[in-house]
């Protein structure tokens, strides 16, 4: 198993598990709370087999990284993520993030550039600023977030239970795109996360992003479900796909907000025809027939 180690708690570090697949222009995933990388199942085979390198890893707190009581807001993940991409060196990188992970994908364009990054990408993400504000009308009320962080404290696990219903849209996707055995296993990863971490992230969600989206200076692709009921699109996708000049939106109609799963196929086949736009470019300058 492979770590970096980014940071150290009392006597014991902070490691992150990572891994690195295949070769090529590196592509790194970042995932959804309150998941692990293993919640990529469905995009790694597709990009390795493609030709690219596939970084995964686990946010601090979750999966087999290690879970400290502190470090969940938005500047310290970001950080995280440039450890990362400096300690295994990658450049000319794409960064995908699902969920809350798009938030890790714009705080870090935000405050490091684009020096190693070629493109993005946000799927089913938080950005560009989800609490609703004076200056925000557009923004979810914060009773919301207040109300899922009451119900992870009074009984985290019962909450998962009922979370994962409306992640996957069951009532309308189950038994067919999505499985129980998938909802359980998804179950089963997030039990198994830090219950610190998995609070203190909600108060990360309430990010505001607009700022680390305007200084987005390599073009981008935004994918997201019109029927999320976890990350709802006209409060998320559809404006960050308005508020940058470089991108392109794939809505997936009626798609939930694990959309990665239930309709993997759709949203492989568009973020490997967004990866492969670089390569026909290249191609074409370099006078070579596409």
């Amino acid at each position: 198993m492979s770590y970096i180690t980014v940071g150290k708690e009392n006597s014991g570090t902070i490691d992150l598990y990572y891994e690195d697949h295949g070769k090529g222009r590196p592509v790194v995933l970042i995932h959804g709370w309150p998941l692990s990388s293993k919640s990529w199942e469905k995009q790694v085979p597709a990009l390795v087999d493609a030709g690219y390198r596939v970084v995964t890893y686990d946010r601090r707190g979750f999966g087999n990284s290690g879970k400290p009581t502190f470090g969940y807001d938005y500047d310290t993940l970001a950080e995280d993520l440039h450890r990362l991409m400096t300690e295994l060196d990658l450049r000319d990188a794409t960064l995908v993030g699902f969920s809350m992970g798009g938030g890790e994908v714009a705080r870090y364009l935000g405050t490091h550039g684009s020096d190693r990054v070629e493109r993005a990408v946000f799927i089913s993400a938080v950005p560009p600023f989800l609490l609703k504000t004076s200056d925000n009308p557009e923004g979810v009320d914060g009773s919301v977030f207040d109300g899922v962080m009451e119900s992870i404290i009074a009984d985290r696990l019962a909450f998962l239970s009922g979370f994962f219903l409306d992640f996957y849209n069951v009532d309308v996707f189950g038994g067919d795109l999505v499985s129980d055995e998938v909802v359980r296993f998804s179950w089963n990863v997030a039990a198994a996360a830090s219950p610190r971490g998995t609070l203190d992230c909600v108060s990360a969600w309430l990010t505001d992003f607009r700022n680390d989206l305007a200084s987005i200076d390599v073009p981008v692709q935004v994918i997201h479900g019109d029927a999320d009921r976890i990350v709802p699109f006209p409060a998320s996708g559809k404006r960050t796909h308005e508020m940058l000049k470089e991108s392109r939106l794939m809505v997936v109609e009626g798609g939930p907000h694990g959309i990665t799963w239930t309709h993997a196929e759709r949203v492989n086949r568009e973020l490997l025809d967004f990866l492969g736009q670089r390569v026909q470019a290249a191609q074409t300058l370099a006078g070579t027939p596409v």
